[in-house]
């Protein structure tokens, strides 16, 4: 990989600037404070970002390079991949994401992940490499290079580290114990006293033996809870139950309204029978009476022609017999005369006589008779005119008793009219009569089958309270049902008026084991990172052991060979332990600690192993970045180390930021290309 072009808008102290690098050595020449670091982190702000977070430091790096006196704060950087893919990068250092361009110039920023707080990861999916590894390893700064004796130790510590841990900040041995430490200072163990997971159990156990005590207010409360519960139960299938009665009493009361209905019906249709019937036999009254006087003038007229008739047979029976003593004496003289036969004399003799005493006895019936005829005729005519006489003094309205027959039908027809009344009436009564008990024998008996099927499925035992469904015992199973839900509402006041009275104490119980669950939050968080850093010490220790069995040999070869070329050949061997750190071997085969070596051979020995590792960090073959690396080497060292930059690195593009001549002029006595540019 290789950084072709730098394009430098605006960013700390350099503005409109335009750099273009080669592909082998290049010196950035400048005096102190010309923006040579400054430069050097727009590289890394351009692959990466720049971050607001200070980080313990005073201030952030967004802040510290953001220009004072311009709108701008952005740049841009062409570079090309190891596969010769051209990509441009622009960035404006205000906003989080930065846009990537290919070499049609197409945006191709979006084939990348976006990170919430790093933003486009382009250069890690394009290198596998990130902003720490690419600083620990690619860049070495003059600030790494120390003076003193303190300050050599650090880096020598810092070898050690990169060594171990693959990071130069970080210590194996130091890392494990700032954890133990951590562990002890928040965390705590069984041993200690005072520490978070001691002052959580302690104040645990005081809570839980005060619980224990209001244990039995927590069990009496679910007992009345559940009693509760029963009850309310219990209260609504009663409801239930005393709704259904209460529904189908309402049909047995609607039915026995009907049934009322019918009686009374029937009670009216038997008077109206009997009005009809005293009607009727009014009516027949006043029929006879006009049949009476009908019957009076009719008898009246009878007796006259039953007399006229009487005399006409009395003149009739007077001829006859007239006649026959006309005959008997014809024959009497005819036979004397003519015949004379003395038993015809005697019979006609003794036959005259005969048939006078006979004239004379029917005579006199008849003169009886009429006698008696005489007098019946008086009693009708008496009977007729006292019947006349009291209808005139009963009915005021009739002037005389020649109307007493116009009145007397008029009535009737009255009588006649009251009776097709009555008699309508009772025919709608009878309907009605009939319908009422359509209605009560079809009608609520399904009214009372939809009531039942309602309630199937919230009644148990329907078949009992359908027995109670005449209406005396459904009055009864009423009341009862109601008396159970009274009682039943009077226990759940009382058993309410209990549980209020130990509120107090499940409140408390509520607060002490809500107090509880806080407790076991924090000690699950507290064991969480008890866990956590565990496992970080396992880990550690399991890295360590793989970094030193299978990766720190190979470092130390790699080491051992760099610092060979780099001393040319004055040191050969190199070796790390736990006990001695780093140590070297001498030309006569002696090992020395590395703190004893002089400040150019530790910063040889540092470089070194940064070389040792730039061709295994990344499938590309990256830049090398050093920073005034080269201050404390002699002209030899110099030569050594730029000899070896040029003969083992070809492949990679190596940039030096310095501030003297002496880089430049030792390239040239080497013979060794490189490309200046001034700041």
């Amino acid at each position: 990989m290789k950084i072709n072009k730098l394009k430098i808008n605006a960013f700390g102290n350099l503005k409109n600037k335009e750099i273009e690098l080669s592909n082998g050595i290049n010196i950035i020449h400048g005096e102190n404070e010309s923006g040579k670091s400054t430069l050097l982190k727009f590289i890394v702000g351009m692959f990466y970002g720049i971050s607001k977070n200070k980080r313990g430091k005073e201030f952030s790096d967004y802040d510290r390079y953001m220009p004072w006196n311009a709108e701008e704060f952005s740049g841009k950087m062409e570079y090309s991949l190891d596969n010769d893919k051209s990509f441009e990068i622009f960035r404006d250092f205000n906003k989080k994401n930065t846009k990537i361009y290919n070499s049609n110039g197409e945006d191709i920023s979006k084939e990348f992940n976006i990170d919430k707080t790093n933003g486009n990861e382009f250069f890690i999916e394009q290198t596998n490499i990130d902003e720490n590894t690419f600083l620990s390893s690619l860049v070495s700064m003059q600030q790494e290079v120390v003076l003193n004796t303190n300050d050599q130790n650090v880096l020598i510590q810092k070898i050690s580290n990169f060594a171990n841990s693959g990071d130069d900040n970080i210590s194996y041995k130091k890392a494990v114990e700032k954890l133990n430490k951590k562990q002890i200072e928040e965390i705590g163990t069984t041993r200690t006293t005072g520490r978070p997971i001691n002052i959580i159990k302690d104040e645990k156990y005081k809570l839980q033996d005060e619980l224990g005590e209001l244990e039995e207010f927590k069990d009496k409360k679910y007992f009345l809870e559940e009693e509760k519960n029963n009850i309310e139960n219990e209260i609504k299938n009663n409801e239930i139950k005393l709704n259904y009665l209460k529904e189908i009493k309402k049909i047995i009361d609607e039915e026995k309204i009907e049934k009322e209905k019918n009686k009374l019906n029937e009670k009216i249709k038997n008077e109206n029978e009997e009005k009809i019937n005293e009607l009727n036999l009014e009516k027949n009254k006043l029929i006879n009476k006009i049949n009476l006087e009908q019957n009076s003038k009719n008898n009246l007229d009878n007796n006259k022609n039953n007399l006229e008739e009487k005399n006409k047979k009395l003149n009739y029976k007077n001829i006859i017999f007239i006649i026959l003593e006309l005959i008997m004496i014809f024959i009497l003289i005819i036979n004397n005369l003519i015949i004379k036969n003395n038993i015809i004399n005697y019979f006609c003799i003794g036959l005259i006589p005969t048939i006078i005493i006979f004239y004379l006895i029917l005579k006199n019936n008849e003169k009886k008779s009429k006698n008696k005829t005489n007098n019946n005729l008086n009693e009708n005519n008496k009977k007729i005119i006292n019947n006349k006489i009291n209808n005139f003094e009963n009915n005021n309205s009739e002037n005389n008793l020649d109307n007493n027959e116009n009145y007397f039908e008029e009535k009737i027809n009255i009588l006649n009219s009251q009776i097709e009344l009555l008699e309508k009436n009772n025919e709608d009564k009878k309907i009605e009569i009939n319908k009422n008990n359509e209605k009560i024998n079809f009608e609520f008996n399904i009214k009372k089958e939809n009531i039942i099927n309602n309630y199937k499925n919230k009644i148990n035992n329907i078949e009992e309270l359908n027995y109670y469904l005449n209406n005396e015992k459904i009055n009864f199973i009423l009341d009862e049902y109601l008396e159970k839900i009274n009682k039943n509402k009077l226990k759940l006041h009382t058993l309410e008026l209990d549980k209020q009275n130990i509120i107090p104490k499940l409140e408390k119980m509520a607060n002490i084991e809500e107090k509880l669950e806080e407790l076991n939050e924090q000690e699950n968080e507290i064991l969480k990172n008890n866990d956590a850093i565990e496992l970080t010490k396992e880990i550690l220790e399991i890295a360590y052991k793989k970094m030193k069995e299978n990766i720190t040999p190979e470092f130390t070869k790699k080491l051992s060979e760099n610092i060979e070329k780099i001393s040319n050949e004055k040191y050969k061997k190199i070796k790390i332990n736990d006990e001695e750190g780093i140590i070297v071997e001498k030309e006569n085969g002696e090992y020395i600690e590395a703190s004893k070596l002089s400040i150019g051979t530790i910063d040889q020995l540092y470089l070194s192993l940064r070389f040792a590792i730039i061709n295994e960090i990344s499938k590309e073959n990256m830049p090398i970045i050093l920073d005034e690396s080269f201050a404390y080497c002699d002209t030899n060292r110099l030569k050594n180390i730029l000899l070896y930059l040029n003969n083992e690195f070809k492949e990679n593009q190596i940039i030096i930021f310095t501030c003297t001549n002496r880089e430049k002029e030792a390239l040239n006595e080497l013979n060794i290309n490189f490309k200046n540019i001034e700041l």
